[in-house]
């Protein structure tokens, strides 16, 4: 089929009743999530997954997007008006959103952030439809030599584009393996890091694993943390921007739209790279650089775009190649295996309803958020007055149900517990248990690989650099090494966080 007979089926399947809902349902909750600081889209879209098992793949996946855009979206809300960003992704719309919000402004920063994250959600749309028929070709001549090289290249790709510390991170993505490779060995039949214990002889389950890092951790991170959620005194006007402050955004929003698309697409950019990047090349193209930080325009309309597009394009490599750019990306390939379907280049021609399905959903998902952004605004607003006190209780609650949901077994609940005082601690010690998550996600397929290519080569290592693509991928990720463990680069990108 053809692009335009693969985007109709795609509206097909995402304009049913049924999806339609899940759409709804998937922006409203992202929305919400992103304008509660101390609720990410990643805990919240691990509590949600194992209420995903009876839902159609297809609902299922469009709820769990709309989860991670949307938001994007309520993130800038928090970041305009209170000056505390609901996500990572809103850090940099603080510097200016808050002060045009200070300056009587909020309305037009307010729509302005609305109007680029829908522009490049749009943008963003077109790009996975054009690039995916490609990149699925091209992943099908992928063997395990191949698939071998770009995990390595996609780990260490997360290691060098992560914040903070390196070798911590490099510590957390080791340790995702190691608990992604524990269970019984499919080869030898003995038991691998099981220390006896029966109930993880299948391995780790993936479900209370990421509802302890993400759910009970940060429950107990935030419960030790001041909430400060003072909202800005008067009514919200002037919501429709005027054409002066849209002349001055769109270069801004053209140039955050392509910085967003490009990043979200590396392996481990993670969800604060596009809009820092995005703000950052403003400022380096804006004849008066001294004025942002001071409510201009530019410095709100550049990252809203690029966390819009940056959020979308994160899943070309999730659906084309199954391979997750970030640890939410991650949570989605485990949604896919809930629902038994192999991650890859197959989806597109086995499930083409539910991945075309999923590429139009975001189109429609983005229209919807403008729709339920701009009129209820003041609504949004006023749920920032609800303590925290009175979210972690139901909070914990459904990370209860879902870990025992994932295998009608209590164990998995003393689990969820186990890892969530795990997450407390590596939050206690600033050690960000993201790549953690990738690590444990694609360790077995790192292994699966790894011996099937030395089955095919008869144990000859030589065969990841005889093979022209996967030779290629390894010199990727040795450029990468050589860029982290350089001393002046390395110096710099951790000089860069404590500023």
């Amino acid at each position: 089929m053809n692009l335009v007979d693969n985007l109709a089926l795609g509206f097909s399947t995402a304009l049913s009743l049924q999806n339609l809902f899940f759409c709804f349902l998937g922006v409203v909750i992202g929305t919400l999530v992103g304008v509660l600081p101390g609720i990410s889209p990643l805990n919240t879209t691990a509590m949600l997954l194992p209420f995903t098992f009876g839902l159609p793949p297809a609902s299922a996946m469009i709820m769990l997007a709309g989860i991670f855009y949307g938001a994007q979206y309520g993130g800038s809300t928090t970041a305009i008006l209170v000056n505390v960003p609901g996500e990572t992704s809103a850090v940099v719309t603080c510097l200016d959103g808050y002060q045009m919000a200070r300056q009587g402004r909020a309305g037009p920063a307010l729509a302005i952030a609305a109007v680029a994250s829908f522009f490049a959600g749009t943008v963003a749309t077109i790009v996975i439809a054009v690039l995916s028929a490609p990149l699925a070709a091209l992943a099908m001549k992928f063997t395990a030599p191949e698939y071998f090289s770009l995990l390595v290249m996609g780990l260490i790709a997360a290691v060098v584009l992560a914040h903070g510390s390196p070798f911590k991170a490099i510590a957390m993505v080791l340790m995702g393996v190691l608990v992604g490779l524990v269970g019984i060995d499919v080869n030898s039949g003995k038991p691998r890091l099981t220390f006896g214990i029966p109930d993880i002889a299948d391995g780790m389950d993936f479900v209370p694993v990421v509802v302890g890092l993400f759910g009970i951790g940060e429950v107990i991170a935030n419960l030790g943390s001041p909430q400060d959620r003072s909202i800005l005194a008067g009514k919200i006007k002037n919501l429709m921007p005027t054409w002066p402050d849209l002349k001055a955004a769109f270069p801004a929003i053209l140039r955050g739209t392509c910085v967003g698309t490009m990043l979200g697409i590396l392996p481990g950019g993670g969800a604060a790279l596009p809009p820092f990047a995005a703000y950052a090349l403003e400022k380096k193209v804006s004849r008066h650089p001294e004025r942002f930080g001071t409510g201009v325009i530019e410095g709100v309309a550049s990252p809203e775009a690029a966390n819009n597009a940056g959020a979308q394009t994160s899943f070309i490599p999730l659906l084309t190649m199954g391979i997750p750019t970030n640890p939410l990306m991650a949570l989605m390939i485990g949604a896919l295996m809930i629902q038994g379907i192999q991650p890859g280049p197959s989806v597109i021609r086995e499930q083409p309803a539910l991945y075309w399905g999923v590429v139009a959903s975001m189109w429609i998902g983005n229209l919807m958020l403008v729709v339920i952004n701009l009129p209820l605004v003041g609504i949004w607003a006023s749920l920032l007055r609800v303590p925290y006190r009175l979210l972690f209780p139901a909070i914990i609650l459904f990370c209860c149900i879902g870990a025992y949901a994932s295998s009608n077994s209590v164990f998995s609940v003393w689990l969820m517990l186990g890892w969530g005082a795990l997450g407390y601690f590596f939050n206690k010690i600033g050690v960000q248990p993201a790549p953690m998550v990738l690590g444990f996600v694609l360790g077995p397929l790192l292994e699966e690989n790894f011996r099937r290519a030395m089955l095919l080569s008869g144990g000859d290592p030589a065969v990841f650099i005889q093979r022209p693509i996967s030779a290629g991928l390894l010199a990727v990720a040795a450029i990468l090494l050589v860029v982290l463990v350089f001393p002046t680069i390395r110096m710099k990108r951790e000089g860069a966080l404590t500023e």
